[in-house]
């Protein structure tokens, strides 16, 4: 990690002194870490290259903060107070906004996660996820473009349409509308419309509105999400591009091929979401770590 060695870290202990800093000298800090006046470095507590950590923040016993961490002025992370318990691991590229609270010890904040100023996180942040508040919600997704808008579903009523996203294969389906006094009708033929013949089903429902559905990708498996009822949003993600799509009719539906992380959140309360898939389950087809579908990604 490029560590400094003793004599740096005294150096850097006796400049941080000058500015009122505090570092133990159990805690690891890469040479080329930035800190401003009057930050606090507990015992055993990492920081990674390149991390930048102002004024009055508050690194509690064992934070962990990988490489390329931004923390704002008095920030504060939470003491894993015994051996069995983990201590708050922030990972690459994270930005942690000023008088943000890590309130609990073993939290995860995701790679390249925003943390919001002033949110209160009591929970693990996933990768690009930006959170605000207290408690600290999933408020959107970095470089996340805005997919098909909603509105425009009236323009294809009366006849199938697919649109294309800025993630490779994901596409956004308008199926026909019948209108009926006895009751509206929409229709889609698998094969056709939609790009699979399906051998298995799933209802997602009652989430609560902060709750994060999905979180994976598939090797194999093509999957097909309609919200027959109230909202949810949809986020793609190929490794290289990512989109948000909302999903608000039962006459809209959104196509993840394989290979692409998928996330579904922002449920409205009475939201239910049907997804078909192409392949009965198999644990196995599940890249459930969004740093191993990167890997697989690059690898491809």
């Amino acid at each position: 990690m490029g560590l400094m060695t003793e004599t740096e870290l005294g150096n850097a202990a006796a400049s941080a002194q000058q500015r009122f800093c505090w570092i133990d000298p159990s805690a690891q800090v890469a040479a080329d870490a930035r800190l401003g006046p009057h930050v606090f470095i507990d015992a055993d507590a990492v920081v990674g290259q390149q991390c930048h950590i102002e004024s009055g923040a508050h690194l509690a016993r064992g934070t962990v903060l990988e490489n390329n961490v931004f923390v704002g002025a008095h920030a504060a992370f939470a003491t894993a107070p015994g051996a069995t318990q983990r201590p708050v691991v922030v990972k690459a590229g994270a930005w942690i906004g000023a008088n943000a609270s890590i309130v609990a010890a073993g939290i995860v904040i995701g790679a390249k996660a925003i943390v919001r100023p002033g949110a209160v996180v009591m929970r693990s942040v996933p990768p690009g996820a930006i959170v605000e508040g207290n408690p600290a919600n999933i408020i959107g997704y970095v470089d996340a473009a805005k997919g098909p808008s909603p509105a425009q579903i009236a323009q294809s009523q009366s006849r199938a349409s697919v649109e294309t996203t800025q993630v490779k294969g994901v596409t956004v389906h308008h199926f026909p509308v019948i209108p009926d006094l006895r009751g509206n009708l929409s229709v889609g033929e698998f094969d056709r419309q939609v790009p699979f013949k399906p051998l298995r089903y799933f209802l997602v429902f009652d989430v609560p509105s902060r709750e994060l559905r999905g979180e994976h990708a598939h090797h194999q498996c093509h999957q097909f999400l309609i919200c027959l009822r109230g909202s949810c949003s949809v986020v793609a993600d190929d490794g290289e591009h990512r989109v948000e799509v909302m999903l608000s009719s039962p006459d809209r539906g959104l196509y993840l091929p394989p290979m692409t992380w998928g996330i579904q959140y922002k449920y409205s309360a009475d939201a239910m979401l049907l997804v078909f898939a192409s392949d009965y389950y198999d644990p196995k087809d599940y890249i459930r770590d969004y740093a191993d579908f990167m890997a697989l990604v690059e690898a491809r």
